[in-house]
C-alpha cells in the first residue's frame, strides 16, 4: 500500500454502483414508457393487461430479492453482482422478441422480423389470443428481467458497507440510489424516441445491452478493499473505524465467518422494521414509476414524445435526494447524535414531503405541471427514505448478512409493490369504465356493449380502439364532452401514497426505539 495522504478509491466504487443503479432502473422503464403508444395498439392490451405484467414483475423481483441476497453473500460481491447484471441484461433484450415470438405461436410465422411480425399480429381476428399469449411472454421476460434486477441492491449495499463506514453510508448510498433517479431521468429522453425511430424493439435492446458494457468495468475495478491495490492503509483505516468503535461496546462479539442462517433473521426486531418500512414505502416509487407515463396519456393525453420533458423535469426533481443521504450525516457531526438516531429523524422528516400527494390530482386542473412537480417532490422524498432506510441494516447487522436482510425487506417491498401495481390496474380499468361520462350520461348507460368483457372487445374492434382509453380519446377528439373515471381512480391511488411514509416510520420507531446492533448472527 501507499503511505502519505489517503486514497478515496471508496468513491470510484461507489461511481461503480450508481451506473449499475443507472442501467437497471433504464432497463425497467422501457416497457412503462413504450406499451401506452407502441405495445397496447399491437397487442391490444388494457390497463389491467399491464397492471397484470407490472403486479407480477414486482413479485418476481420480491421473490428473487430473497434469493438473491443469500446469494450475493455466498458468491461474495464481485461474482454476485456479475451473474445479476448479466441475467437482467439477457432479460432486458428479450422482450424485444416478444411481438415475433406472438406471430409465430398465433399464425405459425416464426421467421419474420420484427415488421413482420407486426403485420402478421394484425391479421388475427382473435385477439383474446393475440392478448394472452403476448401478455404471457412479456410476464416470462419480466420474471428473467427480475430474477437479475433483484441482485442490484442487496449486492449495492454490500459493497457500500464493506467500503464505508456507518456515517458516511447513508451519502454514499444517497448516490448510488440516485442512479434509479437518473436512469428514470434518462429513459423519457431516449427510449420514445428510439421506439419512435427504431421500433419498440430495438429500445429493448440498445438499453438493455448497456449492462454487459458495465460488466466489463466491473471485473477490472472492483476487489475487497483490504486487497485492493488502490486502497492504502490510511483509506483502509478509515473504512473499518466502526469495527474499532463498536468493540467497545458492552456485550460485543466480533464477527464470525459461519453462515447467516435465514430463518433466525426473523426472529430479530431489526428485521422486522426495515422489512415493514419496505413493504409500505417501496411500492409507492414503483407506482410513480411504471404508471406516471400513462398518467399522463388518460388524464392529459399526452403521448410518449409529449411526456418526454413533463417526464424529465419530474425525475429531474428527485435528483434532490442526494441531499437526503448527507442530512443524516449534518445530525451526526453538527449535532453529535448517534448514527441510527439521526437516520431516523431525518426519515420522520422525509415521511412528510408525500403528504403533497393528496393534493396533487386536484391541482392538475390547474396546470398538469402542479401534480409533475408534486410527484418529483415526493419521489425525491421517496429515494433519501430508502438511502436511509438502507443504510439501517448496515447500522445494525454484520457485513456477512447485509444482502440476506436486504434481500428480505426487498421481499416485503415487493409484495408491497405488487399489490399497489395490481390494486391499480384493476382500479384505473374500474374507474375508467363504471365513472366516465360521456355527454352528462354515465359511459356504460350510453354504450351497453361496454359492461362485459366479450361484447366490449367485439365493440372496441368495430370502434377501431384498441382499448377503452383510446376509445374515449377518440369521443373527445370528434368534440363531445368527456369525463374520464380514471382520474378518480388515480386520485385514490395518490392519496394512498401520500400516508404510507408515516405509517412506515411509525411502526419501525416502535419497532427499534434506539440503536442495538446484532451480535449472535
Amino acid at each position: 500500500m501507499t503511505k502519505g495522504k489517503m486514497t478515496s478509491y471508496r468513491w470510484t466504487i461507489c461511481a461503480l454502483l450508481f451506473f449499475a443503479t443507472t442501467i437497471n432502473y433504464m432497463d425497467r422503464q422501457v416497457l412503462s414508457l413504450t406499451w401506452k403508444d407502441f405495445i397496447a395498439p399491437e397487442f391490444h392490451w388494457t390497463n389491467n393487461d399491464y397492471g397484470n405484467i407490472t403486479a407480477l414483475f414486482s413479485s418476481f423481483y420480491a421473490i428473487s430479492l430473497l434469493l438473491a441476497g443469500r446469494f450475493v453473500d455466498w458468491m461474495d460481491t464481485k461474482k454476485g453482482f456479475l451473474w445479476a447484471i448479466g441475467v437482467w441484461s439477457v432479460g432486458a433484450c428479450l422482450h424485444a422478441f416478444c411481438g415475433i415470438a406472438t406471430s409465430g405461436i398465433t399464425t405459425g410465422n416464426w421467421f419474420v422480423g420484427f415488421e413482420g411480425a407486426k403485420e402478421a399480429i394484425r391479421l388475427v381476428n382473435d385477439t383474446g389470443l393475440v392478448i394472452s399469449v403476448s401478455v404471457t411472454l412479456f410476464i416470462f421476460a419480466r420474471f428473467v428481467l427480475a430474477v437479475g434486477e433483484a441482485g442490484n441492491f442487496p449486492a449495492a449495499i454490500k459493497a457500500t458497507a464493506e467500503y464505508f463506514p456507518k456515517k458516511d453510508r447513508a451519502f454514499s448510498t444517497s448516490i448510488f440510489n440516485a442512479g434509479a433517479t437518473v436512469g428514470a431521468l434518462a429513459a423519457p429522453l431516449t427510449i420514445p424516441f428510439i421506439a419512435d425511430w427504431y421500433g419498440w424493439e430495438m429500445s429493448f435492446i440498445i438499453i438493455g445491452a448497456l449492462g454487459f458494457v458495465w460488466m466489463g468495468f466491473w471485473v477490472f475495478m472492483y476487489d475487497k478493499p483490504e486487497k485492493h491495490r488502490r486502497v492504502n492503509e490510511h483509506e483502509l483505516e478509515y473504512i473499518n473505524q466502526d469495527d474499532i468503535a463498536d468493540s467497545k461496546l458492552e456485550g460485543y462479539v466480533a464477527e464470525t465467518k459461519t453462515k447467516v442462517s435465514l430463518w433466525k433473521c426473523f426472529q430479530y426486531n431489526q428485521t422486522w422494521a426495515f422489512a415493514f418500512g419496505k413493504f409500505m414505502t417501496d411500492g409507492v416509487w414503483w407506482f410513480f414509476l411504471f404508471w406516471t407515463p400513462a398518467y399522463l396519456s388518460s388524464v392529459y393525453g399526452m403521448d410518449s414524445t409529449q411526456a418526454a420533458f413533463p417526464l424529465f423535469i419530474l425525475y429531474a426533481i428527485t435528483l434532490l435526494s442526494i441531499g437526503g443521504g448527507w442530512l443524516p450525516t449534518y445530525f451526526v457531526e453538527k449535532k453529535g447524535m448517534h448514527p441510527y438516531a439521526g437516520r431516523m429523524k431525518a426519515m420522520l422528516i422525509f415521511a412528510f414531503f408525500p403528504l403533497l400527494a393528496l393534493v396533487a390530482q386536484p391541482l392538475g386542473h390547474v396546470s398538469y405541471w402542479l401534480p409533475v412537480i408534486i410527484i418529483g417532490i415526493a419521489g425525491a422524498a421517496h429515494q433519501s427514505w430508502s438511502a436511509n432506510i438502507f443504510t439501517t441494516v448496515g447500522d445494525m447487522f454484520p457485513k456477512k448478512a447485509i444482502a440476506t436482510i436486504t434481500g428480505i425487506g426487498g421481499l416485503a417491498g415487493g409484495i408491497g409493490s405488487t399489490l399497489i401495481n395490481k390494486g391499480s390496474g384493476l382500479l384505473f380499468d374500474f374507474s375508467q369504465r363504471n365513472w366516465s361520462t360521456v355527454n352528462g350520461q354515465n359511459l356504460l348507460e350510453k354504450y351497453p356493449e361496454l359492461q362485459n368483457e366479450a361484447s366490449r372487445e367485439a365493440f372496441l374492434k368495430a370502434q377501431n380502439s384498441p382499448n377503452l382509453d383510446a376509445f374515449l380519446k377518440s369521443l373527445a377528439a370528434s368534440g363531445q364532452e368527456v369525463v374520464n373515471g380514471i382520474n378518480s381512480g388515480y386520485m385514490i391511488i395518490f392519496c394512498v401514497c401520500g400516508v404510507c411514509y408515516l405509517i412506515g416510520w411509525a411502526v419501525m420507531k416502535a419497532l427499534v426505539p434506539k440503536y442495538k446492533p446484532i451480535t449472535d448472527l
